[in-house]
């Protein structure tokens, strides 16, 4: 690699989330002269207020659901008490681990971390606190941040960055918002013992899954006694006398809760980060606007993660963290696919899910066919559950390729990451029937879907 030895650095990074992160140490061990700029703690939101710590408290939510559940097995004993400081202490414990494991990865590669907040003070140079840095390439990985609607009493509400960081566990949550966070959230509170509430605007949450699906996991949210409102919209939050704090919705209904949780979305990171000075264009959210090689307007500025909003997934960040380092660093020129991602929500029943939902399929394809299975696995016929398990392939009729697949039950995110395996390689439906299965699982009950549910002609 031969250096531009007219700058200090080769690429400068601002960020050290999980695309920021990925795309120093990789090109750094390309012997790219790499720095990277974070304000805060190495690891960005997943690590350290998103999908780990979150990951964390499902498990610990579902530890509180097996208690319930363990007398079906023989072990009849009560469920003991719930001690929240110790999941926040260990919580706490694993991501401080995290962050020096990132630390000493960028070490490791060559990349120098550089602690501050960074402004881009030209086209080819960051300023972090006080001190200027020049580069011949700058890429923006600042991420994303929780979106809060403006309305009387806004303040009142947390959101998905300090619920984290909660003191206490509260007794009631109302949760508003009818995405990851806020169905992830109503679980987790749910299994941790608080009588929870959650609030849409919209006819039913989960906006962009398949609509089966949906509704599967609102009908079995409802069966755990979760108070689950839809077409409703906050329209002002007040304390009251008791310390109790009251949402009144635009239907003159109202709730009195403990916690308010605004799961409502989140926007791109890009404020105060000196982009207008230099011209860099942004869209009507703040995002952004990069080409498929994430280039922005400005030849010297680069961006991915969620300040691009294209998909705001750690693992869609990691990719497109490696694609740049190929394009600018290995010759490579291969565009990014963002078809047939698999994702998953780790919500009670979870979800996973992989390629085109009905509705997409029934668009794209003038013959679809659909084949479905609901069912109660081993353990939930002991547990005395009311949770099912439903799995769904999508098949484009014409060629026999499965389109789709997705599932809700336990596990659903371990299940489908084969699957996507399997969609990305092209298999057909008579690849799937031809699969032997393990037995007994759940999982087998994807190779053994034979008979058609329905058949959709467009």
């Amino acid at each position: 690699m031969n250096a531009n030895n007219q700058y200090e650095y080769d690429l400068f990074v601002i960020g050290a989330g999980s695309g920021g992160v990925r795309a120093a140490r990789m090109a750094a061990a390309l012997g790219v002269r790499v720095a990277v700029a974070e304000q805060d703690r190495a690891g960005g939101t997943c690590v350290n207020l998103g999908c780990v710590p979150k990951k964390l408290y499902v498990h610990a939510a579902e530890h509180g659901s097996a208690f319930a559940h363990a007398a079906g097995f023989g072990f009849n004993s009560q469920r003991p008490p719930f001690d929240w400081q110790v999941l926040q202490q260990n919580k706490d414990g694993v991501i401080a681990q995290a962050n020096r494991g990132l630390e000493g990865i960028l070490g490791k590669a060559g990349a120098t971390l550089i602690k501050g907040k960074a402004t881009i003070t030209g086209n080819h140079e960051v300023t972090v606190e006080g001190t200027s840095y020049s580069a011949e390439r700058i890429l923006i990985a600042t991420g994303s941040r929780p979106f809060v609607p403006a309305l009387p009493g806004s303040d009142l509400m947390v959101t998905s960055d300090e619920v984290f960081a909660l003191q206490s566990l509260p007794a009631r949550a109302l949760i508003i918002g009818g995405g990851y966070i806020a169905t992830e959230f109503a679980g987790i509170f749910h299994g941790l013992g608080v009588a929870v509430t959650q609030a849409y605007r919209g006819e039913l949450f989960l906006r962009g899954f398949d609509n089966e699906v949906r509704r599967y996991v609102a009908e079995h949210i409802r069966k755990k006694k979760i108070d689950l409102r839809f077409n409703s919209q906050p329209a002002e939050i007040e304390n009251t006398t008791d310390g109790s704090l009251r949402v009144t919705f635009t239907d003159g209904s109202s709730v009195e809760t403990d916690l308010i949780l605004a799961a409502t979305g989140r926007r791109p990171n890009t404020a105060n980060l000196g982009l207008d000075k230099i011209g860099v264009e942004l869209n009507d959210l703040g995002a952004i606007k990069v080409d498929e090689g994430f280039q922005t307007n400005v030849p010297s500025i680069y961006a991915l993660g969620d300040v691009i909003d294209r998909m705001q997934l750690t693992p869609v960040a990691l990719a497109e963290a490696m694609n740049l380092v190929d394009r600018l660093y290995r010759g490579k020129q291969t565009s990014l696919s963002y078809k047939l991602i698999p994702t998953a929500v780790f919500c009670s029943p979870n979800i996973g899910t992989v390629g085109l939902t009905e509705e997409e399929a029934g668009e794209q394809y003038p013959h679809i066919d659909i084949f479905t299975t609901e069912f109660r696995s081993l353990k939930q016929a002991l547990s005395g559950t009311t949770e099912r398990y439903l799995m769904k392939l999508i098949v484009d009729a014409g060629s026999d390729r499965v389109v789709g697949a997705h599932m809700a039950g336990e596990g659903a995110g371990e299940i489908i990451q084969g699957i996507a395996i399997a969609l990305k390689a092209g298999a057909t439906k008579a690849v799937f029937d031809q699969t032997i299965g393990i037995h007994p699982t759940s999982a087998e009950e994807f190779v053994t879907m034979r008979s058609k549910t329905r058949s959709i002609d467009r």
